[in-house]
């Protein structure tokens, strides 16, 4: 099984250009295009979420740093149950922004050995790839955006239940 190696953006180019002088296919660079905009794409949703979680921790943890006598703070000595339920939901966002930063930190690198002289061969190494990653990306955003509602709801009861605590 072959090693995968860290492919530098000028190898990736040359691959590129290797593939685009021997005009193995019209719609290459449509195709190419295509799957770099939907990889774009994913890592600016990606990107957006990542924000959102960190605005959705912050507000979450507002109630254990919060000052005593604020509506929401909580007091952990005699409130342990409550601060669990504020902890719960900062894991679950932090979960999901784990998530994103793996996703996003994935790359298209591919090896060319063996098939440095075969444009066809490196241009269906590099879609796949390119596929690949894109597939990742997605799963890893649909699973951080599982998190993040789980973590947003959390955040929402526990919030809910220390200012009915605090009414009561």
């Amino acid at each position: 099984m072959a090693r995968n190696r860290f492919m530098s953006t000028r190898a990736m180019l040359r691959a590129y250009q290797r593939v685009r002088e021997a005009h193995c296919e019209e719609g290459y660079r449509d195709d190419l295009e295509f799957l770099q905009a939907k990889d774009l794409d994913l890592s600016v949703r990606l990107g957006g979420l990542l924000a959102f979680n960190a605005l959705l921790a912050m507000i979450a943890v507002n109630p254990i740093v919060a000052s005593p006598g604020a509506p929401v703070s909580l007091d952990a000595p005699t409130q342990p149950l409550e601060v669990i339920a504020v902890s719960i939901s900062v894991i679950l966002l932090l979960i999901s922004a784990l998530l994103c930063v793996r996703a996003v930190m994935l790359g298209e690198e591919f090896s060319d050995a063996g098939i440095e002289d075969d444009p066809k061969a490196v241009m269906q190494r590099m879609f796949a790839t390119y596929c690949a990653s894109v597939d990742f990306q997605a799963r890893m955003i649909r699973r951080a955006s599982q998190f993040t509602i789980a973590g947003g709801v959390a955040m929402v009861i526990a919030n809910a239940w220390i200012m009915i605590a605090k009414a009561v």
